[in-house]
């Protein structure tokens, strides 16, 4: 068997320097909006409770499956399935001014306009994802966006 001799180590050459621009930095990544699970209203007229306080500024979070679930099962919807928005809204509403409890019982005790008012919001925030409305001014006939949650009635 012939043998050959071990070559010697190629020698790298320096390569030349490239005048060529640097690459470009990456861009920053875009800075991640946490969800927005909670959403402030203030109620039209308000709840008035037992010792005559009245409650308008509250807090609805986002519903989940089990929210829209479990209100199917209660004998009340079952019965007349108009109180599936005020089972619903009882156990997504977190916050009633100083109420220390918000429950079903609360929303069924609410002016009409409070409880038309939560079941559209409802329906913006979970349907849609934000708060905002299109609207058109009745003078001038100019479209502007108006902000639902926590912002008072009137204002934009």
């Amino acid at each position: 068997m012939r043998r050959t001799a071990p070559r010697a180590a190629a020698v790298a050459e320096p390569e030349p320097e490239q005048t060529a621009a640097p690459a470009p930095a990456p861009a920053p990544a875009a800075a991640a909006q946490p969800l927005r699970t909670e959403f402030e209203f203030e109620l039209p007229r308000g709840y008035v409770d037992d010792s005559g306080t009245v409650h308008r500024h509250g807090v609805m979070r986002l519903a989940t499956a089990r929210d829209e679930l479990v209100p199917l099962r209660d004998m009340r919807v079952q019965e007349n399935p108009a109180y599936l928005s005020v089972v619903l809204l009882g156990r997504v509403i977190t916050r009633l001014g100083t109420l220390p409890l918000v429950h079903d019982g609360v929303v069924e005790n609410m002016f009409a306009s409070d409880l038309a008012f939560l079941q559209d919001f409802y329906r913006q925030v979970n349907a849609e994802g934000h708060t905002r409305a299109a609207v058109t001014c009745p003078h001038c006939e100019e479209p502007f966006e108006v902000e639902l949650g926590g912002s008072r009635l009137g204002e934009s």
